[in-house]
């Protein structure tokens, strides 16, 4: 599959994510600019962090972070694939603080994409990313949304406000929503 794919035009990333999800038009929304350094938590097969790394550009640096090596494998070879040399993968889990190994206040922006309906020790993940955001720093999480089908049960996603009741608290403040699609919401925080 990865012969057949082009990573270059932000627009063909929906083939990679199954549908429900638009990686290449979402990612326009994060406010990425080139030099940045990003942390992609939860990273999976790297939807969104090969576009990451084609957006902050050669001086930029994008580390990819998953629990399981064989989605990490995938993000070195498709980096590799399209000469992508700012991409670093890095086995972590995440619910455990400092397990990014990633230096505090580092990282200009932190996702969490699909990472949080997995978890519930959603908290821990949460102070993870807030230890190594510097302050100003954008914190941006995309979930599924409840009653769309596709994706995991109900039970296992929170609604938006509840998103927000999470995150909005002393560490970080709500900026905007972002387009995610039909199957998804996304919102972007800033570190206080």
């Amino acid at each position: 599959m990865l012969d057949s794919v082009n990573f270059s035009p932000l627009s063909q990333a929906p083939s990679l994510s199954g549908g429900f999800l638009d990686p290449g038009k979402t990612v326009l929304e994060f406010d990425v600019k080139e030099g940045m350094s990003i942390a992609d938590f939860g990273c999976g097969t790297g939807y969104f962090t090969i576009l990451l790394g084609q957006k902050v550009g050669k001086d930029g640096k994008v580390y990819a972070l998953d629990v399981q090596e064989p989605p990490l494998d995938s993000v070195r070879a498709k980096a590799k694939a399209v000469g992508l040399e700012n991409i670093e993968a890095i086995r972590a889990n995440l619910e455990v603080l400092g397990s990014s190994r990633l230096p505090d206040n580092s990282q200009d922006m932190v996702l969490l994409a699909n990472i949080l309906f997995q978890s519930t020790k959603k908290r821990e993940i949460i102070s993870e990313a807030a230890r190594v955001l510097k302050t100003g720093g954008s914190l941006i999480v995309i979930d599924w949304k409840k009653g769309t089908g596709g994706g995991p049960p109900d039970e296992l996603r929170a609604e938006p406000t509840e998103m927000k009741a999470l995150l909005s608290a002393d560490i970080f403040s709500f900026q905007k929503d972002i387009d995610a699609g039909s199957f998804h919401y996304g919102m972007m925080f800033v570190k206080r």
